[in-house]
């Protein structure tokens, strides 16, 4: 009897092949990393809030000739020769997000969330503090500036103030805390949430700013379940005179997929909006601003004010991404993330499990887990024992600092993109509370309590791995793709 013909390889399956096939003629040891990555990823419950899975065609993108080329400038006007095709690649990207937000303008170069930040953050003191600190015709001129002139302005830029997000609250270091270098650039006060609910105070937002009198009023989060109202903030920023900027790293992919909308829609309120690329976008690692018109010429000075040169290959992948993004089940999958969450939120609170806010609004759910007696760190590595992904996070007024932490932050984005829907999700919720349940601090070499090492019988995270193995088996990650 003649052998069954095989089955032909998929397109995306003799591209990955091929590929490693020549990355580990080179050095084998990155071609085995890049498979054992994406054995890792099949096998795990992938729920970091802040990643995702983008598509084969997203993630071809990167790996091209475009690698190659020096770009810096903007479109139609580089520093270098030969970019008509970068040209071509980012005004397409470009044009897709201004489209897929309703967007003024689109700066697509930013190499990373917070290459964002930095771009906006220098924009909207270019544009606010040069004007007024030097002539117009003198701005056009930096480098002729006479050195009185130039200590006026690095004057002026030093001692500007900014009001965001406190970190325990939900806000991000980039917002300009310490550590950071936008804390180092600003003058920066925080504004929490309410003692009591966990949600954003405007009036006590609005009583802050009149108090600080801010240049930049920063709304956005990475560690708020909740949506905010871009339309009251707006309010607040202009009573000030402020300028609103909003970093919506976290929650593009619901802003994109119309799942936020009206006051909670932050591009038609925002002078200027930042994000990544990935996360909820699904698109592939990498930062953008929007923003209006009147900014437009600051932001396309980010290259090179503060990014070096653009990575063509990446706004070649942001570019599938956006397309991809406009189409109409990106609008499905992006209220399937809401569905999600709001579902694990729902099954965690069911088995007595602390959630802060007492539920979500978008992708995200802050877990206290100070009531199952361990610390965010415990919590983490227990879980990460038993096949569940996380990540610590500080829960409003954490007793335990940003390193142990009180919490851990989980998101719905990458098993939503897996095809997991609110029954799975509240088996995910079932499988998360059996291992805190079962995690105990152990002692130091103190003989105290450690913060950081935990007890978890063996049984127990093999049992969780092994339901989370079964769980994921009926939703295989990237299916076209067969490394063989």
């Amino acid at each position: 009897m003649a052998a069954a013909a095989s089955s032909p390889l998929s397109p995306e399956s003799a591209a990955y092949r091929n590929a490693l096939e020549t990355v580990a003629a080179v050095e084998p040891r990155i071609a085995d990393a890049i498979r054992s990555e994406l054995a890792d990823q099949r096998e795990s419950l992938k729920l970091i809030a802040s990643e995702n899975y983008a598509s084969p065609a997203t993630l071809l993108a990167m790996g091209n000739w475009l690698s190659d080329k020096y770009a810096e400038g903007v479109i139609g006007r580089r520093f270098y020769a030969g970019c008509r095709n970068v040209d071509t690649v980012e005004s397409i990207a470009a044009e897709h997000a201004k489209e897929l937000f309703g967007a003024e303008h689109a700066y697509v170069q930013p190499h990373s969330g917070i290459d964002a930040n930095l771009v906006a953050f220098w924009a909207v003191l270019a544009q606010r503090v040069e004007g007024p600190a030097l002539e117009k015709a003198q701005v056009r001129h930096l480098n002729n500036l006479s050195e009185a002139d130039w200590f006026t302005l690095r004057r002026e830029l030093g001692n500007q103030r900014m009001l965001g997000m406190s970190l325990d609250a939900g806000g991000h270091l980039t917002h300009g805390f310490r550590p950071n270098i936008s804390g180092k650039m600003f003058d920066q006060r925080s504004y929490g949430t309410d003692r009591e609910t966990g949600l954003l105070d405007y009036d006590a937002v609005r009583e802050a700013a009149r108090e600080f009198r801010p240049l930049i009023l920063v709304a956005g989060y990475s560690a708020y379940p909740r949506k905010v109202n871009f339309r009251i903030m707006r309010e607040i920023a202009d009573e000030v005179g402020a300028t609103l900027m909003v970093d919506m790293a976290h929650f593009a992919g619901l802003v994109a997929g119309k799942v936020f909308t009206g006051d909670f829609d932050p591009v038609p309120h925002a002078q200027i909006v930042t994000t990544t690329t990935h996360k909820s976008l699904r698109g592939p690692r990498g930062g953008m601003v929007l923003c209006q018109q009147d900014l437009a010429e600051y932001v396309d000075k980010g290259c090179p004010m503060v990014l070096g040169g653009p990575l063509s290959h990446a706004m070649a992948a942001k570019a599938v991404a956006f397309a991809e993004a406009r189409q109409p089940d990106f609008q499905a999958y992006a209220q399937r993330i809401v569905d999600n969450a709001k579902a694990l939120a729902e099954g965690l609170m069911r088995r007595g499990a602390k959630v802060v806010t007492d539920g979500t609004d978008n992708h995200l759910v802050l877990i206290d887990v100070s009531s199952y007696g361990v610390t965010g760190r415990h919590a983490e590595s227990a879980l990460l024992d038993s096949g569940i992904v996380t990540n610590r996070n500080s829960v409003p007024r954490d007793p335990n600092g940003a390193w142990y932490t009180s919490g851990i932050r989980i998101g719905a984005p990458a098993l939503t993109t897996r095809g997991l829907g609110t029954a799975e999700m509240d088996e995910v919720a079932r499988l998360i509370h059996t291992v805190l349940a079962e995690t105990k601090p152990a002692p130091g070499p103190d003989g105290k309590p450690s913060k950081a090492r935990y007890a978890l019988e063996d049984k127990v995270a093999s049992d969780v791995a092994r339901q989370a193995s079964e769980l994921l088996a009926n939703f295989p990650l990237y299916p076209t793709v067969d490394l063989g």
